[in-house]
């Protein structure tokens, strides 16, 4: 079974990424009911701050690639802005949100922590974008995010390399705030969220705002570039040959068309 939970611990929401058979990738479905959940944390004031996290060993390997290719421009900017707007949605929330990250966080999965106004790693956390390995570029706002946690230059060589990054490593790059004991990533998380919570959460939002506004582009200006890319490379010889490689677990055979 794959979900989103919701769990709520007094002002701190607890969401859930569930489909620990597949690493916790996410489909369409899951993506949609992300957004809804973040949605509704910004109508309800009851809610003062929110953890975000996945089910067993990982937190999130992506977007499953198992549903990928066969389909349309059309069908793949509808997926596209449906994962912009889950980003969107996380990024934008005027509350403070902490990704707590076991495991591997892996494309779109990445870009969610990396939405997030804080991410604490256990041991076995991993960061990697793998899109050149089946021929697409990152998306989910995955460039804008790493270019401004960790400057261009390393940030290509993330990007253009695909190699996985540990935690370690990644508190180094800026990407991570928080290195714990493995068997306290979630325990950490949801105390610094009840800190953050029993804050002044106004003072904490417009601070939010100030932040989004010291960058240009903007994320959404960023976004709408990022959807001309994706649905055009998603038609491409290279991603089909990408795909069809992960999926029967070889080394693809890129053309460079």
């Amino acid at each position: 079974m794959t979900t989103i939970s919701v769990e709520r611990r007094a002002a701190v929401a607890l969401v859930t990424i569930d489909n620990p058979t597949r690493k916790n990738a996410v489909t369409l479905e899951m993506r949609q009911a992300l957004l809804e959940a973040f949605r509704g944390f910004a109508a309800d004031d009851g809610v003062r701050a929110v953890v975000l996290t996945g089910a067993g060993d990982a937190f999130c390997s992506g977007a499953d690639v198992g549903a990928m290719g066969g389909r349309g421009v059309a069908a793949s900017r509808t997926r596209m802005q449906t994962m912009h707007a889950m980003i969107r949605a996380i990024h934008g929330l005027d509350k403070p949100v902490v990704a707590a990250v076991r495991g591997p966080a892996v494309g779109v999965g990445f870009s969610m922590a990396m939405a997030c106004d804080l991410v604490v790693a256990g041991s076995s956390a991993k960061f990697a974008q793998v899109f050149k390995r089946i021929g697409l570029a990152p998306d989910g706002g995955a460039v804008w995010f790493l270019a401004r946690q960790m400057g261009f230059s390393r940030a290509k060589e993330l990007v253009f390399s695909a190699r996985s990054v540990d935690a370690a490593e990644a508190a180094a790059l800026g990407l991570v705030q928080r290195v714990v004991a493995e068997d306290q990533v979630l325990d950490a998380a949801l105390e610094q969220a009840r800190e953050y919570a029993e804050g002044p959460t106004l003072a904490l939002a417009m601070a939010k705002q100030l932040f989004a506004a010291s960058v240009s582009p903007s994320l959404d200006e960023y976004l709408a570039i990022e959807l001309l890319v994706q649905p055009q490379l998603m038609q491409t010889a290279d991603h089909a040959e990408g795909t069809a490689a992960f999926k029967e677990k070889r080394k693809p055979l890129f053309s460079g068309r």
